[in-house]
């Protein structure tokens, strides 16, 4: 369930099902692996790089992300939070990702989370989100969360939230790039020890 799912630094993960997911590509490595679909949350330039979208997408990858996505990058499948559709195989739902405490990711924007199934796994990355009451019972396969504070939520309130989620593994997100540290990673996994969920602190690649 995990050995598919690759950490690329930030808020970016790639997963080999088939078919190649990428979600929110940034700074990409070197090396890189053509997508067959790619998975934005919101136009932010740390979530939408033109730069790095041109690295992996091909006239064969489609990609999916919400309005104001569509808005600064031609060709995007727009989904809105609440709305769910398939591509290449993988069922997608947009769900809402905002602030509650701070003024980055305003509700009203409809920037977004991912809920999707690649290969009979089910993962939920969160966007740049706070702790907020949609999350609960999403009960993926696997959550991936941000941890960093500053712009979404801290290591505390990323290990609440997962326990308000229920995912069988988490995984921390959003650190060592912009702002955040591995201690947020390891902050959020301590918090969580007990709890039945499982952490996994993937090393970026």
């Amino acid at each position: 369930m995990i050995d598919s799912l690759h950490w690329l630094g930030h808020d970016t993960f790639r997963i080999d099902g088939p078919p190649v997911v990428y979600v929110d590509p940034y700074k990409l490595p070197p090396k890189v692996v053509a997508a067959d679909l790619i998975l934005i949350t919101h136009d932010h330039f740390d979530h939408l790089s033109q730069e790095d979208l041109a690295r992996v997408r091909t006239e064969a990858t489609i990609v999916v992300g919400p309005p104001e996505v569509a808005e600064k990058l031609p060709g995007v499948r727009v989904l809105r939070t609440g709305e769910r559709c398939e591509v290449a195989g993988v069922g997608i739902t947009a769900v809402p990702a905002y602030n509650t405490n701070k003024t980055f990711h305003p509700r009203e924007t409809g920037k977004v989370g991912f809920l999707f199934t690649v290969a009979a796994t089910t993962y939920y990355h969160a966007g740049d989100t706070d702790l907020i009451p949609e999350m609960d019972g999403l009960a993926p396969d696997v959550a991936l969360l941000p941890v960093s504070g500053t712009y979404v939520m801290t290591a505390h309130e990323a290990a609440q939230a997962a326990r308000r989620i229920r995912p069988k593994m988490a995984v921390p997100m959003h650190y060592g790039t912009i702002v955040g540290s591995d201690a947020d990673a390891l902050t959020f996994a301590r918090e969580l020890e007990g709890s039945g969920i499982e952490v996994v602190i993937k090393p970026r690649e």
